[in-house]
């Protein structure tokens, strides 16, 4: 086997341990306790924060664009409107603004 297919491998391990184990550890609590309650409700927030911080510090014209049409549509409309209107409005400037 080639290395890169350990490394998949390897790294599907441990995402599956990661998640069990977590998993595991919770379900052995009678309660979960409110500040791991709050810490847990924080991690999409910080997910998202990671993904999209690197690309608005790298962000041209047509990123800034579609980042500020995908902010006033999240204002008004959910989740799926507002991943649209970025993605919609990001492909039409970066064609005509090219």
């Amino acid at each position: 086997m080639s290395s890169t297919l350990w490394i998949i491998v390897a790294g599907a391990i441990a995402t599956y341990l990661t998640r069990i184990g977590g998993h595991l550890v919770i379900s052995r609590l009678e309660r979960i306790p409110p500040r791991v309650e709050a810490g847990l409700n924080a991690v999409p927030a910080a997910v998202l924060t990671t993904l999209v911080a690197p690309a608005v510090l790298t962000a041209g014209p047509a990123e800034w664009l579609a980042l500020i049409v995908a902010g006033l549509v999240a204002l008004r409309g959910g989740l799926l409107s507002m991943f649209l209107a970025g993605a919609v409005v990001l492909v039409a400037a970066r064609q005509f603004m090219a």
